[in-house]
């Protein structure tokens, strides 16, 4: 209940009048069928009379194709109303969610995969439109025609009335309780294996190289394919017992068909009514059966309902309420030191922390590379150092502040350089000028010419203004990475974490783009995360982290006097050894 008051029951209040419009429409809607259905069943009997006098046929006649034509224009409206006023509320709720994540989205992206993400704004939230749609409109409106049937025929005869109550009872209440109790389960738990096929496409897409070349491309396929097949078995089931129900529904149906053609047939037999209506009331039990078959479609839902509610919350109580506010308290500057002492930390159902007592100090325009295998703990390190996670343990601190304080304005202190920079389709100058809205086209020039693009840029025929494509697919990955670091340099934040950026590049290249980046960063402190030594003797400071720990440290110059096992790997690095 606590789950719809927070994602159902403020936006029924909110769109009340075009919820109510809706019901309204679409119990015109089912009166207009059942009248349709009523006047067509007495002009057939009427009309097999032979009436003397035209009138009683004529007038049935234009009934009818009043009650089809209302029928078809209320829907018409019902449905116009009753999804624009779901429209926007799936609207409401998209721009609510992205309002949260996205100020919070490495905070937000560290406790949940990619897969999670997509399913909740692609997948929950499209669900909820069918509280609406499937659930809450067809509810009442069948409930409406529930009451307004029994009460009609009871004005006729209460103890039959009391009969079709029973029998309508069974497809109104039985059914959908019935439905809800053999389905809870399978609906919860295709929820999770579509979820999961979600985190493991999403995974594959962003891993697809990795998959390739640990040759493990046929596992994946095989895992994926079987989860699938999983899914459909689940699909495959719900759509058997959906056909099971609408056979068992239409022989009771048929069951209440009968009973009212016989009711009907005494009722006229003794006088209560006229014959002509004999087939009136029995075809009239087609459409009002029609309009409650829908509740227990309704009901049977609920378990999907509260499944994404359940996602989304999830998701939703990570995020301070006013995070969206926050716009943090520790002063940018434009220098910075960074403090780290004794640094732990833990993921959530871990049994074992991914940093363990990790202590490190980096004066402002210190050059630094943090070494490890993957898994070690280096992308930990990232997310503690831009506030996206807090230590479980120790401290760590830029300029005396802990990144938290920083809020948003984290990112003023701190650009991150990655294998994957985001471009987007539009023009070179677009892409850089994000870095700094306000920047001029000399600023511009100028980054281009530190990351030593300006001649090629100058080259093509729209120059700075040339379309990038999709993801920067117009450019070779030296060349988007060049521009993603234009971008960082427009920014001018003091502190630059280079995160493995040139993975995928031929080896020419990235002793090129690492030259290139080292030489435009020569006044910033730099944070090189990376798991090979070329180029390493740039750094002031290397570190070694293995299983969490720092396990050596010092210049290349000592480590390489010192420390054989570094010796040898930087040996390999350069394609020989000793």
């Amino acid at each position: 209940m606590r789950l719809f008051q927070l994602y159902i029951f403020p936006y029924i209040k909110q769109f009340r009048k075009s919820i109510l419009l809706a019901i309204l429409f679409g119990v015109l809607t089912v009166i207009g069928a059942s009248m349709l259905t009523f006047t067509s069943g007495y002009l057939i009997s009427r009309t097999a009379q032979r009436p003397e006098n035209i009138l009683l046929v004529y007038v049935p006649v234009v009934l009818v194709r009043t009650f089809g034509i209302l029928r078809a224009v209320t829907h018409y409206i019902e449905r116009l109303i009753g999804h624009d006023a779901v429209l926007k509320i799936l609207s409401q709720m998209r721009v609510k969610l992205y309002g949260l994540l996205e100020p919070q989205a490495l905070f937000i992206r560290s406790r949940f995969q990619t897969g999670d993400l997509l399913g909740t704004l692609a997948d929950d939230i499209e669900h909820l439109q069918d509280v609406y749609v499937r659930t809450i409109l067809p509810t009442f409106i069948g409930l409406f025609l529930f009451v307004a049937t029994i009460f009609s025929l009871a004005l006729f005869d209460w103890v039959f009335a009391l009969w079709i109550a029973f029998c309508l009872s069974i497809i109104i209440i039985v059914y959908p309780l019935f439905s809800l109790y053999l389905l809870k389960k399978r609906q919860i738990e295709q929820k999770k294996i579509r979820s999961l096929l979600y985190q493991t496409l999403t995974d594959a897409i962003f891993g697809l190289g990795d998959w390739i070349i640990s040759g493990q491309k046929e596992l994946f396929i095989s895992k994926f394919s079987a989860d699938s097949q999983a899914n459909n078995r689940i699909d495959k089931k719900l759509r058997h017992w959906n056909q099971t129900r609408t056979f068992q529904l239409q022989i009771i149906t048929g069951l209440i068909l009968i009973s009212v053609g016989v009711w009907a047939g005494n009722q006229a037999q003794a006088g209560e009514i006229a014959p002509t209506y004999i087939a009136a009331f029995t075809l009239v039990t087609l459409p009002i059966v029609e309009g409650l078959v829908p509740i227990s479609n309704a009901i049977e839902r609920i378990p999907t309902y509260l499944e994404s509610m359940q996602r989304l919350e999830s998701i939703s109580k990570y995020v301070p309420e006013d995070s969206s506010h926050d716009t943090g308290t520790a002063p940018i500057s434009e220098s910075a030191h960074v403090d780290i002492k004794n640094l732990n930390y833990r993921y959530e159902h871990e049994h074992e922390d991914a940093l363990q007592g990790i202590t490190l100090s980096i004066p402002h325009g210190d050059k630094i590379a943090i070494l490890g295998k993957s898994g070690a703990g280096k992308s930990t390190l990232i997310q503690l150092l831009l506030g996206a996670i807090t230590p479980s343990a120790g401290t760590i601190a830029i300029n005396k502040h802990e990144p938290k304080y920083y809020g948003e304005n984290i990112f003023e202190m701190i650009s991150v350089l990655n294998q994957k920079p985001y471009l987007f389709a539009t023009s070179v100058k677009n892409n850089i000028r994000l870095g700094n809205q306000m920047a001029t086209d000399e600023e511009i020039e100028t980054v281009i010419k530190q990351v030593k693009l300006d001649e090629y840029i100058h080259s093509l025929p729209n120059g700075l203004d040339t379309q990038m494509e999709e993801t920067g697919q117009r450019f070779s990955g030296g060349e988007r990475q060049r521009i993603a670091l234009a971008r960082i340099l427009l920014k001018n934040t003091p502190i630059v974490i280079l995160d493995e950026p040139t993975v995928g590049l031929d080896p020419q290249t990235e002793r090129y783009l690492l030259a290139t980046i080292f030489s435009a960063l020569k006044d910033k402190t730099v944070i090189w995360v990376t798991h090979h030594l070329i180029g390493i003797e740039k750094m002031n400071q290397i570190f070694f982290i293995d299983k969490g720990t720092i396990t050596m440290h010092g210049s290349h110059e000592e480590l390489l006097k010192i420390n054989e096992r570094y010796r040898k790997l930087y040996l390999l690095d350069r394609g020989h050894l000793e």
